[in-house]
């Protein structure tokens, strides 16, 4: 492991209230250790709340898994974020990355917005197993392109 990335990679519980403030927290320090400025670092931070209090209200509780990520073509460092869960899963994903869609009492912007403040995004869950969503982005990088539906 590189001297980077040690304060970086983590497994954190996500199984109560106070674990989404250790993710929130790792995320931002993890962030600031590979450069990310303070608006990417905000956005990484708020994408990462979500997608964490997803896994614990819907899914039932899981992990988070941050990882360093590096484009040795570019120099560039990036964090990578998986969080994982064993719950009922998400039975229409295309839906429930809509904006409007909620399943419960929120606004329903959680997944919607977490993918538009991440430069890639990837959710694979099946019904009556789980869900996985992994998210990347990178210090440096213009934000992704608002996608046209």
């Amino acid at each position: 492991m590189s001297e980077t990335a040690a304060g970086v990679e983590a497994r954190l519980p996500i199984r109560s209230d106070l674990d989404l403030v250790w993710v929130r927290q790792h995320v931002r320090q993890a962030a600031g250790t590979l450069g990310f400025g303070l608006v990417e670092q905000t956005k990484l931070v708020t994408a990462a709340s979500e997608l964490a209090r997803n896994t614990l209200v819907y899914g039932g509780g899981g992990e988070m898994a941050a990882d360093h990520v590096a484009d040795d073509g570019r120099g560039v460092q990036g964090l990578r974020l998986t969080f994982t869960d064993r719950g009922p899963g998400i039975a229409d994903p295309e839906r429930a990355l809509s904006d409007g869609y909620t399943s419960g009492g929120g606004l329903g912007l959680g997944l919607g917005g977490a993918r538009r403040l991440v430069h890639e995004f990837s959710l694979d869950s099946t019904p009556g197993t789980g869900t996985t969503v992994t998210v990347t982005s990178w210090a440096g990088r213009p934000p992704r392109q608002r996608e046209e539906h």
